[in-house]
């Protein structure tokens, strides 16, 4: 049950719709009005009540309810943070995070798990309210998932304005000439080809900027540690690939040098992994910084060119 304490003198259904703590006014009246409120302890119907510093405000979730097109499934996902509000998974590779074109009929996706997570913790669930970002089918780490509406907004507007802090790492082709530098450059569907993103001017682009910083180079590959600004599909894959240095294993943003080095090493997944996540929790309204350990293709790829990672 999530609460708060009053620090500004306001009316309880204008309380609730502020920080992000319900989706609206009305959705704030509306479980006034239902009696799932309290407010020192004691369940008010009135949305106009005057609050007080110090008032302690309770709100009570809705019955538990499972969207019939997400069937709840045990993916075993590890949690790497959880509060009241929100949870940071560790997703793993080869699952999508959620349903979409082109996908197999029955395909699981992180969504299925997420569902199955909230049944267990007998949280309500919607498909529409859980997923603050999205992460590639192939990438691993750090997931952000909100346990509530509010949560949701709240959450999602810290990646709208950009206070989100994702950082990346990445085994890529080649060992850039510039050590650090940011790719500042637009991404929009590739006109070659629908399915894919590229770098491009066209009118359905959007910004994109991408700092990136090697971490240790061996031969012709490289580790980078890379911050995302903006979260285009496909941004640290399109962006470094536009600038000649592909991930490893990545079957579609690719060149030569990245299929050889792959070949060489024996790299079958690909080598991009969200590692640490730095945002504001609705829970307490604090900073909290998750990291996400290296999955073990990850490490052995590491080993097997004879890098050694250190946090």
């Amino acid at each position: 049950m999530p609460n708060w304490v009053v620090s500004l003198p306001e009316r309880l259904d204008v309380f609730l719709a502020s920080q992000g703590r319900m989706l609206s006014r009305a959705k704030a009246q509306a479980a006034i009005e239902a009696g799932r409120v309290l407010v020192n302890d004691v369940v008010t119907t009135k949305s106009s009540l005057r609050l007080q510093e110090g008032d302690v405000v309770k709100l009570e979730e809705e019955a538990v309810v499972v969207d019939d097109h997400i069937e709840p499934v045990d993916l075993q996902l590890e949690s790497l943070y959880e509060d009241d509000t929100c949870m940071v998974i560790n997703k793993p590779a080869g699952i999508a995070v959620h349903p979409g074109a082109g996908m197999a009929p029955g395909e699981k996706t992180i969504l299925h798990g997420i569902a199955f997570v909230f049944r267990k913790r007998s949280l309500p669930f919607s498909s529409e309210a859980v997923l603050v970002h999205r992460l590639d089918k192939d990438t691993t780490g750090c997931l952000l998932v909100a346990k509530n509406p509010a949560a949701h907004m709240f959450l999602q507007g810290q990646f709208e304005t950009r206070t989100v802090q994702k950082q990346y790492l990445a085994l890529i082709a080649g060992v850039p000439e510039v050590p650090a530098a940011v790719i500042d450059a637009p991404i929009g569907r590739s006109t070659a080809n629908r399915t894919t993103m590229a770098v491009t001017g066209s009118a359905g682009s959007r910004e994109a900027q991408t700092t990136y910083r090697v971490l240790e180079a061996k031969g012709k590959v490289a580790l980078v540690l890379c911050d995302l600004h903006t979260g285009r599909t496909h941004q640290v894959r399109v962006h470094l690939s536009s600038i000649g240095h592909p991930v490893l294993g990545d079957g579609t943003y690719r060149n030569d040098l990245s299929e050889m080095l792959a070949e060489e090493f024996d790299l079958h997944s690909l080598s991009l992994h969200a590692w640490k996540l730095t945002f504001l929790s609705p829970n307490d309204q604090r900073e909290h910084q998750v990291e996400a350990p290296l999955p073990y293709p990850f490490v052995h790829a590491l080993e097997t060119i004879g890098m050694v990672w250190k946090p």
